[in-house]
């Protein structure tokens, strides 16, 4: 069985509806959520992720209940909830993760350019994570698809060439994860996301020596 330990964190056939475009309150949300989000994840000690994650779901939540149709909300919302899960643990959390496929998948049903092709990457992410059935939704084959569909979308980007690199070093296929996390270090640095980045690049550079040893 799969260790429900998510990093973060839908089917291609769902049709995209015209995106609505954020508000300037529902960008400064936005930004609300992705810096604390960083600030929980990578500076929070361990036993308090939890409770301050469930907490920010809350307020990504009051945000969505403003704008319902945003797209890039309802991404943040589902990395958050699976970030949740991932902190929570064990099957407990299996409830967290399902909310976040759906928040996920409805965004991809809205837009799935939206933050560019963010949901794929977040739902790859889950469904290589997520134990399989009759557990949870866990597949090894739809997450590449997404995986794969996120980098369609964005080839250079720090997550998916990260997340793509991590799914690759599980299925031991090393030189290709080692490439892709090679592509990841690379990326360049986001507005507004350097915590987030600083983050990512010290999970990218981490995993790149594990994958590393095995190829020695």
């Amino acid at each position: 069985m799969k260790a429900l330990r998510l990093l973060i964190i839908a089917t291609l056939g769902l049709s995209a509806l015209p995106a609505f475009a954020l508000s300037e309150n529902g960008e400064a949300q936005l930004q609300q959520l992705q810096t604390r989000w960083a600030e929980i994840n990578y500076r929070t000690p361990e036993k308090q992720r939890e409770a301050a994650f469930a907490k920010l779901v809350t307020e990504a939540d009051a945000a969505l209940a403003r704008e319902p149709k945003a797209p890039e909300l309802l991404i943040w919302r589902g990395i958050i909830l699976g970030t949740q899960a991932g902190a929570k643990g064990g099957l407990g959390a299996l409830s967290l993760v399902k909310q976040a496929k759906a928040s996920l998948e409805q965004a991809l049903a809205i837009d799935p350019q939206a933050l560019a092709g963010s949901a794929y990457t977040s739902l790859g992410s889950l469904y290589y994570q997520v134990p399989g059935w009759p557990i949870g939704f866990g597949d090894d084959e739809q997450a590449e698809q997404m995986l794969k569909q996120a980098l369609a979308i964005n080839p250079d980007g720090l997550d998916p060439n990260y997340f793509y690199g991590d799914f690759l070093q599980r299925q031991k296929r090393y030189e290709e994860a080692r490439a892709a996390l090679e592509k990841a270090l690379a990326a360049k640095d986001r507005p507004g996301r350097e915590l987030a980045d600083k983050g990512r690049r010290a999970e990218a550079t981490a995993l790149l020596q594990q994958v590393a040893g095995k190829l020695q």
